[in-house]
């Protein structure tokens, strides 16, 4: 891992749409470099899609697990719904209500759309304005990191002269930066996911190489829609490598096993809920953090079931300064996933039936007949953390208790299974969520 590479956190997703059989009339050929409209969204509304991403992407969480009761799990369910996001936009009738409902967006429209905008910029702003006198006392300006990164990139990859429906081609060329890249699938549909392959690789900096695996697209694919989420920052007080030490680390299935296991000790963020403990670490710039959850020892897998939106917004409103200590193990690991049978547990069922699927808003049904539906969506993501950082390429409940904020300095040990966030502090918008149940399988 470079030394100054902290965290560098991607998820990607194909919407493959496939097709009939009726002659296409030219492309329009919209192109974008970047979102083409700055909307002026209210802070009530981004609060509201912040909120509504955010249990999406606990109810993803909850799916993804279920997939691997047994396995550490990274994902960043933002890309996976600004992806889809970018599929509602085409999409009308049943289809369009049943994303909706899944995805939990209580925004529609234009609306929808706008924000999503809004938030792309907020987040692509972060770490732009990082005081220099706050970087640590050893970092090199000549090396080849820099302190903070955060980027969203999405791309629309379309089949060469189809008929897409200008209005869809402008959304996303307004709110996604979504130019259409004009890609013939019927020619040469391997040379396709190799060159979108290939763009994903380089916007994560190789830690995606193979998104779309091989036999994903066909002659028959007339759509891909991707996004990638690439975060990359020095922690704003790195754990000491010289106290990094072997310690045993307690998997979920009662396995022990021997880890570099970290050690700070500062005034960091600190709450305790229900019997869990928290604790956020802060990056660089002080606007983006991991929040580290410690459940009750021995009932990890009772606390995760139960954990939803409100008890992650609950733990973050409870968390204050405090004196105290972390033990965190070093980890690396990386998962993908096929994430339809997900999609259609979650009732997002009409969408993946070429029957049922009206997709009818991204076609000019002028010129032809060919009927859209999702084949699948794909979901990769990377994560490594240690001493300076991480790096990583790729929410209503229950009223929970508290606890009065601890007055004795904390000690938060993760030797055990636990959880993590990935959050944006200003909006509160979740950017990745994780758990490490078995450290030392992630060495």
């Amino acid at each position: 891992m470079h030394r100054r590479r902290l965290l560098a956190l991607s998820g990607s997703l194909l919407a493959g749409a496939l097709a009939g059989c009726s002659a296409p009339t030219p492309l329009s050929g919209i192109e974008a470099t970047g979102p083409n409209v700055d909307p002026d969204v209210e802070e009530a509304t981004l609060s509201r899609l912040v909120s509504d991403t955010n249990a999406f992407s606990i109810d993803l969480y909850d799916r993804m697990v279920a997939e691997d009761a047994a396995g550490n799990t990274i994902a960043s369910p933002l890309s996976v719904t600004t992806t889809l996001a970018m599929a509602i936009a085409g999409a009308r009738g049943d289809t369009r209500a049943q994303m909706q409902e899944t995805l939990r967006y209580s925004l529609e429209g234009n609306d929808l759309h706008e924000a999503f905008n809004a938030l792309q910029r907020d987040l692509a702003d972060r770490g732009e304005e990082i005081d220099p006198e706050s970087l640590p006392q050893d970092y090199d300006e000549s090396d080849d990191a820099v302190p903070f990164e955060l980027s969203l990139v999405n791309a629309v990859w379309g089949q060469t002269g189809f008929p897409f429906e200008d209005e869809y081609l402008q959304v996303l060329s307004d709110h996604y930066e979504g130019g259409l890249r004009e890609t013939d699938f019927k020619a040469d549909a391997e040379r396709a996911r190799r060159r979108i392959n290939g763009w994903v690789a380089d916007e994560t900096q190789d830690r995606i190489d193979e998104l779309l695996p091989e036999g994903s697209l066909d002659s028959l694919t007339r759509l891909v829609l991707t996004n990638v989420v690439y975060f990359k920052a020095n922690w704003q007080f790195p754990f000491e490598a010289d106290a990094t030490e072997q310690q045993p680390f307690t998997a979920l299935d009662g396995s022990t096993s021997e880890v570099p296991m970290m050690g700070l000790s500062e005034t960091l963020p600190y709450a305790e809920v229900n019997g869990a403990k928290a604790v956020e670490l802060p990056y660089l710039g002080g606007t983006v953090s991991m929040v580290l959850i410690l459940p009750p020892e021995g009932s990890f897998e009772e606390y995760e079931t139960e954990f939803d939106a409100e008890t992650f917004s609950t733990i973050v409103d409870e968390l204050e300064q405090t004196e105290g200590s972390v033990d965190l193990p070093r980890f690396e690991f990386s998962g993908s996933s096929k994430l339809k049978p997900m999609l259609e547990a979650m009732g997002m069922e009409s969408a993946f039936e070429p029957r049922e699927a009206d997709f009818s808003g991204m076609v000019d049904l002028e010129a032809t007949d060919e009927n859209l539906y999702l084949s699948e969506v794909f979901h990769d993501a990377y994560i490594g953390v240690d001493e300076t950082g991480t790096e990583a390429a790729a929410a209503t409940g229950a009223v929970v208790g508290l606890t009065s904020a601890p007055l004795e300095p904390f000690e938060f040990v993760a030797d055990r299974p636990f959880m993590l966030a990935i959050r944006d502090r200003p909006t509160d918008a979740i950017l990745f969520l994780g758990r490490v149940v078995d450290a030392g399988a992630a060495q």
